[in-house]
């Protein structure tokens, strides 16, 4: 799913684009573009669609002064690219989740390295054709640079647009080192192109030797700078995909309940409708559809009924097939329920409750007749669960603290 969203960076209001996966998230990603380029570049934009692919949410926006961002891109710098970066963050904190990858494509390579500190939920960083310095930059725009530097400011052409370039970005992209890349602190991950003819390949051999481990390099062969072949970006998500399970924790992973034998904790995850779902063995999410406020991150709690009864529906009849050496090779339990959860809530306190029904549909691959099938029918509301939902069950509830 894509969603705009917008967000405050000092005075000004970005424009970005989350991408979220329709099934579980493992874990939310910040990706910062290349320099003028925009959040909508076609690597920015494949590589995430990428990696929604592989259940990791993502969100590019576009830097103060670019895109459908605020602000004039001459008063903007290096500085206001991680300025930029670490407001992403905040907003993917106080509304999601903070980040727990950084990627960053050329300057905006070196802009996530510089915005790691501040992002300290972040476990691992990416660079993608990622220049050493910041000030390399330069070499963009190096015939204008006297001109700069005498009259304050020059326009440049990039990548076929105006910029005006003033000297306060000169300024303020040599005023950076690299000594932070030594108390990175993170897992670096180092891709760069060996024909890259923007930034070259001895910039990433810096990179990767100024870094300490964990470190990687992964060579993009044939890839030009910004990844215009298709398949080079897809390559370049499957790679982080694959690179960061080794040094991000799931949700799955990250959160622990102890939980005892035969008992269920339901906690809450985002103080809305999602849920943590734990058993002593297993763990999952609960959560509500998109359309009534939701982001579908698991079954609803009417599913997960329906999934208890035709779970142990399933069960019941394999087991009495079994045992009674049946020809059933497969079996298939499908139920409806035939009320609207969210709107019975409405009026759940002056509502009476109406008359409910669950219709379940049992499909069976093999050779029974007639009674065989009628005796199946009869087992299948016999099951556990089945029993519990006709049985005029109490739940006693307790209030803590």
């Amino acid at each position: 799913m894509r969603q705009k969203i917008e967000f405050i960076s000092g005075k000004n209001q970005l424009s970005g684009l989350l991408e979220t996966p329709e099934t579980d998230i493992k874990f939310y990603a910040l990706f910062a573009h290349c320099f003028t380029c925009g959040k909508d570049v076609a690597a920015a934009s494949r590589i995430s669609r990428a990696l929604m692919a592989k259940g990791i949410a993502v969100l590019r926006f576009d830097f103060t002064g670019l895109g459908n961002s605020d602000g004039d891109f001459a008063n903007s710098n290096f500085s206001s690219n991680i300025q930029d970066l670490v407001a992403a963050a905040d907003f993917l904190r106080a509304n999601y989740q903070a980040p727990k990858i950084l990627i960053g494509h050329s300057l905006g390579g070196a802009a996530v390295l510089g915005a790691a500190k501040d992002v300290p939920e972040s476990t691992a960083v990416i660079t993608i054709g990622a220049p050493f310095e910041a000030a390399h930059v330069a070499h963009n725009f190096a015939m204008h640079i006297d001109e700069i530097e005498q009259q304050g400011q020059a326009e440049v052409s990039l990548g076929g647009r105006k910029f005006t370039i003033q000297k306060q970005f000169l300024d303020d992209i040599n005023s950076y080192d690299t000594n932070h890349l030594r108390q990175l602190k993170k897992a670096l991950l180092v891709m760069h192109s060996p024909v890259d003819t923007t930034v070259k390949i001895t910039e990433a051999e810096k990179l990767y030797r100024a870094a300490m481990h964990p470190k990687s390099f992964v060579s993009l062969e044939n890839a030009d700078h910004l990844l215009s072949n298709k398949r080079d970006s897809e390559y370049v998500a499957e790679v982080i995909s694959a690179w960061a399970s080794r040094y991000v924790l799931t949700e799955a992973e990250s959160y622990h309940a102890n939980v005892r034998q035969g008992h269920v904790l339901v906690e809450e995850k985002d103080h809305k409708f999602m849920q943590h779902v734990s058993t002593n063995s297993h763990y999952w999410l609960a959560d509500e559809p998109l359309k009534v406020g939701g982001k579908n991150a698991g079954p609803d709690p009417y599913e997960h009924l329906l999934a208890g009864l035709g779970a142990c529906t399933a069960m019941t009849l394999r087991m009495y097939a079994q045992r009674k050496q049946l020809p059933v090779q497969h079996i298939k339990v499908e139920l409806t329920h035939t009320r609207d959860y969210q709107q019975d809530c409405v009026d759940c306190e002056t509502k009476a409750q109406g008359i409910e029904a669950i219709v379940r549909n049992i499909s069976y691959q093999g050779d029974l007749d007639e009674q065989q099938q009628a005796r199946f029918l009869e087992i299948a509301d016999k099951c556990p669960v089945h029993k519990t939902l006709h049985n005029s069950v109490i739940v006693k509830s307790r209030l803590l603290k």
